[in-house]
C-alpha cells in the first residue's frame, strides 16, 4: 500500500530570507552613525550661536558635521562595492541603504545647510529681512529633503529593471548633493553672516534639489572593475589623490564636489552639439 505523499507548502515568491549579510550592512550602519553624529554636531553649533558664544567656536562644530558627512559618503560607496564584490547583494540591503541615505544625505545636510547658512544670520542681524530669509530657508532645505527621498525611491525602482544602465545615474545622486553642501561648509568654515551670501547659499541648495530628480545623467563609476589589472602608475595617482585630500582637504574636496556637480549639465549641453549618427534605414521585405 502506497503511503500518501506529505503535502508541502508552495514557496512564496518575494519572501524575505532570514538573516542579513553582515559585511555590507556594517558599512551602512557606519553611514547612519556618521549622519547621526553630523546632526548632533550641527545642533551643538546652533546652540553655541544661540548662547552668544560666537562663530569662532561654533565653526568647529559645523566643520565636524561636514567631515562626518564626508566619511559617510566613503562608507556609502564601500557598502555597495563590497556587496557586489562578495556577491552579497539583497533586497534588504538595498532598502536599508536607502533609509540610511535619507537620514545621512537628506536630513543631516539640510539641517547643516539651514543652521550654517541661514540660522546664523538670524543670530547676527535679527532684522525683518533676515526673518523672511529664514522662512525661505525652511522651504528650500525641506525641498532638498523631499527631492532626495524621491530620488532614492526612483533609484530603487530603476535598479531592479533589467535594462537599467549601470554606467550612469539618472539625476544627481543624493550623496553627491550632500557632498557639495559638506565640502562648501568645510571650505568656508565660518557660518554665513551676510544676507547676500545667505541668498547665494540658498540658491545653491535650490539648484541641488531639482537636479536630484532631473533626467540629467551622471557617471556612476560602477563600471570600474577593481579586480582587473591596472598599470603601476594607477596606484601612484591614487596615492597622490589621497595625500592631496589629507593635506589640502578644503580645496581638493570642494573642487571634486563642484566638478562632479557640473559634469552632468555640461555633458548634456555638449551632447546637443555633437553629430549624432544617422538612424539606420528600415529594410522592408520584398
Amino acid at each position: 500500500m502506497d503511503l500518501p505523499e506529505p503535502k508541502t507548502k508552495p514557496a512564496k515568491h518575494g519572501r524575505l530570507r532570514r538573516g542579513i549579510y553582515i559585511l555590507p550592512s556594517l558599512f551602512t550602519v557606519g553611514t547612519l552613525i556618521c549622519g547621526y553624529y553630523a546632526i548632533l554636531s550641527t545642533l551643538k553649533g546652533t546652540q553655541m550661536l544661540a548662547a552668544g558664544i560666537g562663530a569662532g567656536l561654533s565653526l568647529v562644530a559645523f566643520d565636524t558635521a561636514a567631515k562626518a558627512i564626508g566619511w559617510a559618503i566613503l562608507f556609502d560607496g564601500l557598502d555597495g562595492r563590497i556587496a557586489r564584490l562578495t556577491n552579497s547583494t539583497s533586497d534588504f540591503g538595498r532598502e536599508f541603504d536607502s533609509l540610511a541615505d535619507v537620514i545621512t544625505f537628506g536630513v543631516a545636510p539640510a539641517f547643516l545647510a539651514y543652521a550654517w547658512g541661514v540660522r546664523a544670520l538670524d543670530e547676527v542681524y535679527g532684522t525683518q529681512l533676515v526673518q523672511h530669509l529664514r522662512q525661505v530657508g525652511w522651504i528650500v532645505t525641506f525641498a532638498y529633503v523631499i527631492c532626495g527621498a524621491a530620488r532614492l525611491a526612483r533609484f530603487n525602482i530603476d535598479t531592479v529593471k533589467p535594462s537599467s544602465d549601470r554606467r550612469h545615474f539618472v539625476g544627481l545622486p543624493i550623496p553627491a548633493a550632500a557632498g557639495v553642501i559638506a565640502s562648501l561648509v568645510h571650505w568656508a568654515k565660518y557660518p554665513v553672516n551676510d544676507w547676500v551670501f545667505g541668498i547665494a547659499w540658498l540658491g545653491i541648495i535650490a539648484v541641488l534639489a531639482p537636479l536630484m530628480v532631473s533626467r540629467v545623467r551622471y557617471y556612476s563609476f560602477k563600471a570600474v572593475d577593481l579586480r582587473r589589472r591596472r598599470p603601476y602608475v594607477t596606484i601612484v595617482v591614487l596615492g597622490l589623490v589621497v595625500w592631496a585630500i589629507w593635506a589640502f582637504s578644503e580645496q581638493v574636496l570642494v573642487t571634486l564636489a563642484l566638478t562632479y556637480l557640473l559634469s552632468g549639465p555640461i555633458a548634456r549641453l555638449t551632447s546637443r552639439f555633437r553629430p549624432h549618427p544617422p538612424a539606420p534605414e528600415e529594410v522592408h521585405a520584398a
